[in-house]
């Protein structure tokens, strides 16, 4: 029988059957805890608590060592924004290269791709196809507009105080490379298609269906982290705007809601007022109808500046 210690940090996570084997515990025994069976071998708590994804995906490839977690699986794991259709994970994502049989198993569905050097790493001490990867493995399953919006997570130049990392994911011209590598893989004429609308600037994906939006409804593309004064890194800036007209487009998330950075915004603001420009401040409410507010006001002041 099971040390009562290890058996209860066990039934804390998803086990395999040969982890309990491992511990001592019959799997009769099993049964009588409180654990239900997800996928063959594989064993979690019953009792509603919802697992970590991460967790899940450990397990499986404790069961797989030549799988990796990709498509949705990695593109959550490594933060990338999914749309409400896409990111749903009851299902884990698994991958193997072309030589090896794909994983059949309930709970996962399984891919055989074609994968080059790079292409899968270790992150968190988990195998997942990269980012850049990931976003040719959905291109798929995502809208253009979408498409569009992931890539663009992948070319921005990232914080480092509060990401912890200075690089961008990938560059235009690595993931260029990437689909040349991969002429014959379903999606890469779409991922084509998204890297040339693809922008370096856009530092939310809310920022990007922004200038989609204008686009394609005849505005002019809008001009990325304009600096008030150009010459200066420490000049306000704003996410879009048109600098010939001096009008600014801020996007403003939730954060945007606290005292302290209401009045750092209301400081922008007058700073580029005090040099002529107007401010368009744009909401997460204004996503629900395709921004149809901020262009009502974007096109009646193009009209009477350019009048002026």
């Amino acid at each position: 029988m099971a040390d009562e210690y290890d058996l209860r940090n066990l039934l804390q996570r998803s086990f395999t059957a040969a982890e309990a084997r491992g511990l001592g515990v019959d799997l009769r025994q099993l049964r009588l805890e409180d654990v239900r069976q997800t996928s063959r071998g594989i064993y979690e708590p019953s009792d509603g608590r919802s697992l970590d994804l991460n967790q899940r995906l450990e397990t499986h490839l404790r069961l797989q060592p030549d799988a990796w977690g990709s498509h949705r699986t990695a593109a959550h794991l490594h933060g990338l924004w999914l749309p409400p259709w896409v990111d749903e994970h009851a299902l884990i994502h698994l991958s193997k290269p072309t030589h090896l049989p794909r994983v059949r198993r309930p709970g996962v569905v399984g891919h055989r791709v074609k994968i080059m050097p790079g292409e899968v790493d270790v992150f968190a001490g988990l195998r997942l196809s990269s980012p850049a990867r990931t976003w040719l493995d959905l291109a798929q399953e995502l809208t253009p507009a979408a498409l569009i919006a992931v890539g663009d997570q992948l070319i921005r130049r990232p914080r480092p105080a509060f990401e912890g990392r200075s690089a961008p994911y990938a560059t235009k011209g690595q993931l260029l490379d990437m689909l040349r590598a991969h002429k014959k893989v379903k999606g890469v004429g779409r991922c084509r298609d998204a890297l040339a609308d693809m922008r370096v600037g856009s530092d939310s994906v809310p920022e990007t269906l922004l200038r989609l939006s204008l686009m394609a409804h005849g505005f002019p593309e809008p001009e990325l982290q304009i600096r008030l004064d150009p010459r200066d890194p420490y000049s306000p800036s704003a996410d879009q705007g048109y600098r010939g007209v001096r009008i600014a487009l801020q996007y403003e998330g939730k954060h945007h809601n606290s005292p302290e950075q209401m009045l750092k915004d209301d400081w922008r603001d007058a700073q580029y007022g005090r040099q002529g420009w107007a401010t368009i401040r744009v909401v997460a409410a204004d996503l629900s109808d395709d921004f149809a507010r901020p262009r009502r006001e974007l096109r009646a002041l193009m009209i009477e500046r350019r009048a002026a």
